[in-house]
């Protein structure tokens, strides 16, 4: 447990990230998780000193220790990174409320590691996924629905919670959706005829009530669809295609930004489409891309 003078600051902290930065829930109890770790800490480094002032007084070394015990039982680099991150974050805005100095804290360099590329499908695996997740479903409409959801991930390059976000009222889809992503961010994606299509279909077999304005895709009582299920659908078209494990509904997602690229399409207008807050986020892709070219290279280029 931290002091309560500890938990009062994290608490004014989170509730700032939430009113000005828009933090998503999943954001902010990572946030929490994160910073109550370090917090706890370093209030048994010090000794069990409590309040403010021990965590004011932090040095490059206590920094270290942290950082050394998060490795110690079993946090990646990664994952430290992103601890680290939210620490300096939360460092930052207690220092200027309760002026100290946070050099300490700050100057302390991230953990290196690899950055995981996007694992997109090609574009022939795309299509066949698409149309081998009808094959999984017993009932015409489940097969449909199915078949809606993972067009609507590739063709619109949507997250599986935007897609599963859609209401009953926005069918028939309209030639542009506005979807709201991550952090409340909004953003204008256009429709393809394949995805409202795809989704008509899906409509006129599914034998719930869409007239109520809930939402869009229903599971089979009826109620809003469950991530899982797609999932799921996908997990077993994959294994029947001879596909990587890394065909998830997320992938769909990446091979639309991918794809996009390749055909030519301009690294902002991708960015904008995906809804990524940064361009590094988006310049994944073109290392995804630079990858490919050189696997094509390696395995056309006449050797002597």
């Amino acid at each position: 447990m931290i002091a309560p003078q500890l938990t009062d600051a994290l608490n004014g902290w989170l509730a700032q990230c939430a009113a000005l930065n828009d933090a998503a829930d999943h954001t902010l109890t990572a946030y929490r998780a994160d910073v109550q770790g370090f917090l706890a800490f370093m209030q048994n480094h010090n000794g069990g000193a409590v309040g403010l002032g021990p965590i004011a007084r932090i040095t490059t070394g206590d920094m270290r220790a942290w950082m050394a015990h998060e490795r110690a039982r079993g946090v990646g680099a990664r994952s430290l990174a992103r601890s680290l991150s939210a620490v300096k974050t939360f460092y930052r805005w207690l220092s200027e409320r309760e002026g100290f100095e946070p050099t300490a804290v700050l100057t302390i360099r991230s953990p290196k590691f690899t950055k995981k590329l996007p694992r997109p499908l090609e574009e022939t695996a795309a299509r066949a996924m698409i149309d081998r997740v009808e094959c999984q479903a017993l009932e015409p409409w489940v097969a449909a629905r199915d078949t809606a959801v993972v067009t609507v991930l590739y063709g619109l390059g949507l997250r599986i919670s935007e897609a599963l976000s859609l209401t009953a009222a926005q069918s028939p889809l309209p030639d542009v959706l506005r979807i709201t992503g991550k952090g409340g961010k909004m953003r204008i994606v256009p429709v393809l005829p394949a995805a409202r299509d795809a989704v008509a279909a899906y409509v006129r077999l599914c034998p719930h009530d869409l007239a109520d304005g809930g939402p869009l895709f229903r599971g089979v009582r009826g109620g809003a669809l469950n991530p899982r299920a797609i999932q799921k659908v996908m997990e077993l078209s994959r294994l029947q295609l001879g596909l990587p494990a890394t065909a998830t509904p997320h992938a769909m997602r990446h091979s639309f930004a991918t794809h996009l690229l390749t055909a030519g399409g301009d690294l902002r207008c991708i960015q904008e489409l995906l809804g990524h807050a940064s361009l590094s986020t988006t310049q994944a892709y073109t290392s995804v891309d630079a990858a490919r070219l050189m696997e094509v290279y390696d395995a056309a280029h006449p050797r002597a």
